[in-house]
C-alpha cells in the first residue's frame, strides 16, 4: 500500500466498520445487528440469504454497545437502550421495522433489558431505580411496571419463562461476598427458592429456560472451571435435581438451548480460544464447532434454512457472520467484515508465551513490598511489529473478570503498524482457568497480577533481544488503566512512558462514585466493604503514591462514565499537581466529552488513536515507520 501514508492507516483502521451484538428475527429471515459504518453505531437489518444491509436507526441509540437489544416475538419490531452521552443510564424504547421508535420503559437510574415475554406485553427489566440493581417486570400494554426483587445486593441474569409465570436469576444472600446462587421465583416474584445448586463461596447462574419451561439451563463454578448444568423442575422448585455436563477439562460457559431443547450450546475456552459447543441434554455428548483458533460465538435462534448464526473473528481476521450447518460442519459467511485497504495477511497474529510468576518481580517495587505469593503458570500474547529493536507496549485487559484473547483489535494493530510490539498479560484474577485463578486477585488489587503483569514484561525483555528494554510503556483501559496507574507507582524502574485511560486511581472514591450494582458487585465482591478494609483501599490506591511516578503518563477520561467516574482522573491530576509535576511535561491529561466508559464512535475513535499516537511518538518513539506490510 505505498499510498497510504501513516495518518492514513490511523484513519483507515480507526474507521473500519463492526458488528456487534446480532439477533436472529423469529422467522429465521432477518438478523438485527448493531453497525458502525455510518461512522457511529446504528441498528441495522441484514438480509442473510443476499447479505444486503438496511438501516434503521439515526443516531439514538447508545454510542456504546454495553447493553444489547431484544426481537419482539412477533417479529414486528425491536426492544432497544437508549442513554445520554455514554452515561448508560439506560431507558427501553421500541423501534419499528420501519424505523419508527417510541419510550417504552423510562425510570431514573439504569435500565438492562433481560428477556422479553412470548407474548410481546411481558418485559423483565434489571433496574437501579431504588438504588440497588433489582427486577422489575414491565406490561406494554398498560404500561404499568412492577418492581420484584429487593435485594441488598445486585440481581443479574433475568431469565423469563415460556409462560411467563416463573423468573430465574442470580444474586447473593450469603456472607461470603464472592457467591451467587440461582433463584427460582414467580412471575410476580413471589415464592422465590435458591436451587443451592453450588457450594457456598462459587457463582452459579441461570442462562436460558428450556422451551417447555421445566428446565433450566445454568452455569456453577463449584468444581473450580465453570461447568453447564440443566436444573429439572418438573416435579417443582424444592425437588428440583441437576445433571451436569462436560469433562471438567475446559472451563464453559452455557448460552442457549437449540430449538427443541434437545440440545445446548455452551462457549469453551481453551487459553486464548473460545469456541462453541453443542450438547446433547440427554446424552451428554459433545460436539465442538470447526473455527479457525480465534473467537466465536452462536447466536439464539435459527436461520430459516435451519442452520445457525455464528460470530467468529481471530487476532487478524476482522469480525464476521456465518451460517453454520451442524450436520455438515460447514460454515458460509453471510456479513464478510470490512477491511479498507488492508487485507487479514496485514495484520499480526500473535505469539502464546508464558512464564513462571510468584508476583515479585526482578524489578524493585517502590509502592508496596510483598513476599512471594503462590507460583504459577501465567500465559500472554505476545504481538511482534517487525521492527528491530523494536519499543514495547505493555496492555493489561480490564475487567478485571475478563482475559485478553485472539481476536482483532483496531488498537493493537495499530500499534503495531507504529512499530510497537504488545505484550497482554493474563495475570492470576484473569477469567478462562477456573474459580481458584480468579479468587487470587480477591482481597489482593494491586497485589500478586501486577507483580505478574510486570514479571511478564521482564520475562519477554529477557527472551526476546529485538525488544528494547529502555523503551517499554504500559497502556490499558478501565482495570487496565488501574494497572498502567500501579504499574507506574509500582514498578516505575522498568517503564519509559504510561497511559491510563478510564483508570481507577482511588479505591474509596471508586466506591463512592461507581454504579451500585458495581459497588457491590465489583469492589465489595473483590475487596471487602471499606470501613472494614480500611487500609488495603488505603495501600491498593496509585493516587498515595504519585511520587513514585518517573516516567510521562497520559489520563485520559470519558467525563460521562458511570463505571469508572471522571473524578478518578482528577484525583489522580491534583494529586501530581500537589506533588509538584508539570502538566504538559512530566503528565499530560486530556477529558473526553460526550463519552462514557469509551465510545464506538468512528470520530472519537480516531481522535483516541491520535492522542495514544502523538503521545507515544514524542515519549517512546517508534521512527515513525509503519510496518511494512501496512505501507509497501
Amino acid at each position: 500500500m505505498s499510498d497510504t501514508d501513516e495518518t492514513d492507516v490511523l484513519r483507515e483502521l480507526a474507521s473500519l466498520p463492526t458488528i456487534a451484538s446480532p439477533r436472529v428475527s423469529p422467522d429465521g429471515e432477518t438478523v438485527a445487528l448493531y453497525y458502525d459504518v455510518t461512522g457511529r453505531n446504528e441498528l441495522h437489518l441484514l438480509n442473510p440469504a443476499d447479505g444486503s444491509l438496511e438501516r434503521l436507526s439515526d443516531g439514538d441509540v447508545p454510542r456504546s454497545v454495553r447493553a444489547g437489544f431484544e426481537w419482539d416475538p412477533s417479529g414486528d419490531r425491536l426492544f432497544y437502550h437508549r442513554d445520554e452521552g455514554g452515561d448508560e443510564q439506560h431507558d427501553v424504547w421500541a423501534m419499528s421495522l420501519d424505523g419508527e421508535s417510541e419510550p417504552v420503559v423510562e425510570m431514573d437510574g439504569q435500565i438492562r433489558l433481560h428477556d422479553v415475554g412470548e407474548d410481546g406485553e411481558t418485559l423483565l427489566l434489571g433496574s437501579s431505580r431504588d438504588g440497588q440493581m433489582n427486577l422489575y417486570r414491565h406490561d406494554v400494554s398498560t404500561a404499568e411496571t412492577t418492581k420484584l426483587t429487593d435485594y441488598e445486593r445486585a440481581v443479574a441474569a433475568g431469565e423469563l419463562s415460556p409462560d411467563g409465570d416463573r423468573i430465574a436469576y442470580t444474586t447473593n444472600e450469603t456472607d461470603a461476598y464472592e457467591n451467587s446462587d440461582v433463584y427460582v421465583a414467580d412471575g410476580d416474584g413471589s415464592n422465590a427458592v435458591n436451587l443451592e445448586i453450588g457450594d457456598v463461596g462459587a457463582e452459579a447462574a441461570p442462562a436460558d429456560w428450556g422451551p417447555d419451561g421445566d428446565r433450566l439451563l445454568v452455569v456453577d463454578n463449584t468444581t473450580d472451571l465453570g461447568r453447564a448444568g440443566i436444573v429439572d423442575l418438573a416435579d417443582g422448585v424444592e425437588d428440583a435435581t441437576v445433571a451436569w455436563f462436560g469433562e471438567g477439562e475446559f472451563e464453559e460457559s452455557p448460552s442457549h438451548f437449540l430449538e427443541g431443547g434437545d440440545r445446548f450450546v455452551v462457549s469453551r475456552t481453551r487459553g486464548a480460544v473460545t469456541v462453541p459447543v453443542v450438547y446433547d441434554a440427554d446424552t451428554g455428548e459433545s460436539e465442538e464447532l470447526d473455527f479457525p483458533a480465534g473467537v466465536a460465538s452462536v447466536t439464539e435462534g435459527r436461520l430459516a434454512d435451519d442452520r445457525l448464526l455464528a460470530y467468529r473473528t481471530t487476532s487478524s481476521r476482522r469480525p464476521e457472520l456465518v451460517a453454520y450447518d451442524l450436520a455438515t460442519d460447514d460454515a458460509e459467511t453471510v456479513f464478510d467484515a470490512e477491511y479498507g485497504p488492508f487485507d487479514p495477511d496485514d495484520f499480526v497474529e500473535p505469539e502464546t508465551v508464558s512464564f513462571v510468576s510468584d508476583g515479585v518481580p526482578e524489578t524493585p517495587a517502590r509502592a508496596v513490598d510483598h513476599d512471594p505469593y503462590e507460583e504459577f503458570e501465567i500465559e500472554g500474547l505476545l504481538f511482534d511489529s517487525g521492527r528491530r529493536p523494536s519499543p514495547l507496549v505493555v496492555n493489561p485487559h480490564g475487567g478485571p473478570r475478563h482475559h485478553d484473547m485472539r481476536r482483532f483489535s483496531y488498537r493493537v494493530q495499530f500499534l503495531l503498524s507504529r512499530g510497537y510490539s504488545v505484550l497482554q498479560v493474563n495475570y492470576r484474577g484473569s477469567t478462562g482457568r477456573g474459580r481458584e485463578f480468579v479468587e487470587e486477585l480477591y482481597d489482593d488489587w494491586g497485589g500478586a497480577e501486577q507483580g505478574d503483569v510486570a514479571t511478564g514484561a521482564e520475562h519477554v525483555l529477557d527472551e526476546y533481544d529485538w525488544l528494547d528494554e529502555d523503551r517499554v510503556a504500559v497502556y490499558g483501559g478501565s482495570y487496565g488503566g488501574y494497572s498502567a496507574n500501579w504499574q507506574m507507582v509500582q514498578y516505575p524502574d522498568l517503564y519509559a512512558a504510561g497511559i491510563a485511560w478510564v483508570g481507577v486511581s482511588d479505591l474509596f472514591d471508586m466506591y463512592e462514585n461507581t454504579m451500585p450494582h458495581f459497588r457491590t458487585e465489583l469492589m465489595v465482591k473483590n475487596l471487602g466493604e471499606p470501613d472494614e478494609n480500611e487500609a488495603t483501599y488505603r495501600e491498593r490506591s496509585p493516587v498515595n503514591y504519585v511520587e513514585n511516578v518517573g516516567a510521562p503518563l497520559l489520563i485520559v477520561h470519558g467525563v460521562n462514565d458511570p463505571r469508572v467516574p471522571v473524578s478518578q482522573a482528577r484525583i489522580l491530576r491534583d494529586a501530581l499537581d500537589e506533588a509538584g509535576f508539570e502538566e504538559g511535561d512530566d503528565y499530560e491529561y486530556e477529558e473526553l466529552g460526550e463519552e462514557g466508559h469509551g465510545s464506538g464512535d468512528i470520530d472519537q475513535k480516531i481522535r483516541s488513536l491520535e492522542l495514544l499516537d502523538d503521545f507515544l511518538d514524542r515519549r517512546i518513539g517508534a521512527e515513525r515507520t509503519a510496518v511494512a506490510s501496512l505501507d509497501d
